[in-house]
């Protein structure tokens, strides 16, 4: 019975593990800035399959008012991040995920906001999906449509995006602990009946 039990243990703390590190939720970035003070620019896309390996390169545009074409101003990949518009220059700053090349955040951080960084950002993964036999390219893109003010109000876009968020990481939550017993039942189940088989396996051995 100690085997089964080391088997069992063994398997769910790889579930727990695989999923804790899948987890992974889309929040919208705010979308309101205070001048003279930093902000967080999020754009967050998260894998359809988390199980799957992957790597990703990320490319933000920006788009000023009243401009008509977006203009490259950030990119990061396997060898870190560059600053490409001489307009952020020393004013942007990673903000996403670390210490991997599957990056599912591509959030950036700007500093000293003036009112001339109003517009549009646009940020762009370009992710590989390494599968068992092939391999898979895909293009996702998020769009922040940013507005500099003077004083910083909190507007509906910021409070229903903090309460998604909190609802997300509850409902991933309830997602793992149902996975858990379900598959902590399924390998009881399969490990009582492999005994139970042994046992007739025995007794039949023995009357013979």
């Amino acid at each position: 019975m100690s085997a089964v039990w080391l088997m069992l243990l063994s398997l769910l703390g790889s579930l727990f593990v695989s999923l804790c590190h899948g987890a992974c939720a889309e929040v919208d970035s705010d979308t309101e800035a205070v001048a003279g003070k930093g902000f967080k620019l999020g754009c967050i896309s998260c894998k359809a399959r988390p199980e799957v390996e992957a790597s990703a390169t990320v490319n933000w545009y920006f788009r000023a008012k009243g401009e008509a074409d977006f203009a490259h101003i950030y990119a990061y990949d396997e060898e870190g991040a560059h600053i490409v518009d001489e307009r952020f220059e020393d004013r942007v700053d990673w903000n996403g995920s670390k210490r991997s090349n599957d990056i599912q955040d591509a959030s950036i951080y700007l500093f000293n906001v003036t009112y001339n960084d109003s517009g549009t950002y646009s940020c762009h993964f370009h992710r590989l999906l390494t599968y068992e036999f092939y391999e898979y390219q895909t293009t996702v893109s998020k769009v922040v449509h940013l507005t500099v003010v003077a004083k910083a109000t909190r507007g509906t876009a910021s409070i229903v995006s903090e309460v998604m968020m909190y609802v997300s990481i509850i409902g991933l939550q309830a997602w793992l602990y149902i996975e858990m017993v379900y598959c902590f039942r399924k390998i009881s189940a399969a490990g009582e009946e492999a005994l139970r088989e042994s046992a007739k396996a025995k007794e039949g051995m023995q009357n013979i």
